[in-house]
């Protein structure tokens, strides 16, 4: 795999990561410049050095119970860098916060992270961010259910307003091509892309977001023709059409091949490449020559899909982040710090 070196540290921490890949696609493999989060901000800076120890232990303690807590804190990380970026925006409460946004419907982990402020606050008052928490507890929450436990850089500030018109989080049944644009706005590319979608190897989704392709893909009033007919069946059995208001919007697993095991695999990309993609914007990887490579890589070995995660999880978080004294530490992740 071939990706562009942007001179960072970062880079000799995973360099090694990529020397078993195969894939030829132009691509980077540092974070985005200007890097201004430190490895271990707060032991660097002598605030909180026992701060991500605190967060490790809130996450294995939650995840005995809950398995859940991984692709739920996925998609929460995922709502809150693609939007303002990674400032932690997305807890923050009101009655026209991110939170209330259509395509933040579902979205749960607000009170697992209520949790872990609490811990710190009690230990290192106002040091934390929210947006620091938000993203180690996912790095550790993924690695228990079988990702890699990549490197997290730190010492983000938490941003001081969410709004629900500043959600443009696209639709899941956008075709390839629109899903690379969105992803390049946020300084990403088509590696990050294949490699994130990766997340939905577990975890759930209403049938509201797929109902189109099962019923009326692009308005043609027939289901979406690369769905393949087995899983057309069982999605129409859990998800039927919607004729009323009010009617029921139940849950589907994202990869039926992990269920409630809640496991981080490959076999999302396996799924990929046998039409068995649940969102149209998964199935979409197989149009493009790029990402079908990609996929085909990520389906016949485990580890690189593991190493790809690692650095695209780092890049995702690193989108405009704000540090120094830009925004502020939030005491509660609910709401700003009071004047």
């Amino acid at each position: 795999m071939r990706r562009e070196r942007l001179g960072f540290g970062f880079a000799l921490a995973v360099l090694s990561l990529w020397c078993t890949m195969e894939v030829a696609v132009e691509a980077a493999w540092s974070l985005q410049t200007p890097v201004k989060l430190v490895w271990h901000y707060y032991k660097v800076h002598n605030t909180c050095d026992y701060a991500e120890a605190y967060i490790r232990h809130q996450v294995e303690s939650f995840y005995k119970y809950d398995k859940t807590i991984a692709p739920k804190l996925l998609r929460l990380l995922y709502a809150d860098c693609f939007v303002d970026g990674c400032d932690a925006s997305v807890l923050l409460d009101g009655p026209n916060s991110e939170k209330t946004a259509p395509q933040n419907r579902g979205l749960a982990g607000f009170a697992f992270i209520d949790k872990i402020k609490t811990v710190l606050e009690a230990r290192c008052p106002g040091v934390v961010s929210c947006a620091d928490i938000l993203n180690l507890a996912t790095r550790d929450a993924v690695h228990l259910s079988g990702a890699p436990s990549y490197p997290v850089y730190t010492g983000r500030r938490d941003g001081m307003t969410s709004t629900k018109d500043s959600v443009d989080l696209p639709s899941p049944s956008i075709s390839w091509e629109a899903s690379l644009a969105y992803f390049r706005s946020r300084g990403l590319d088509v590696l990050d892309m294949t490699t994130l979608l990766g997340a939905h190897s577990m975890g759930r989704t209403h049938c509201s977001f797929i109902v189109d392709r099962l019923y009326n893909f692009n308005d043609t009033g027939k289901p979406d023709p690369s769905m393949k007919a087995s899983l057309l069946a069982e999605m129409r059995k859990l998800c039927p059409p919607k004729t009323k208001k009010g009617q029921p919007d139940p849950l589907v697993f994202l990869n039926p091949a992990s269920e409630s095991k809640y496991s981080f695999t490959n076999s999302y990309y396996s799924k990929v490449l046998t039409n068995e993609a649940v969102l149209g914007v998964d199935q979409q990887l197989l149009y493009n020559e790029d990402t079908k490579q990609i996929t085909e890589e990520f389906a016949a070995g485990f580890e690189d899909f593991r190493r790809s995660f690692a650095l695209s999880m780092s890049r995702m978080g690193n989108i405009n982040v704000l540090t120094g004294k830009e925004g502020e530490i939030r005491k509660n992740c609910r709401f700003p710090n009071k004047k």
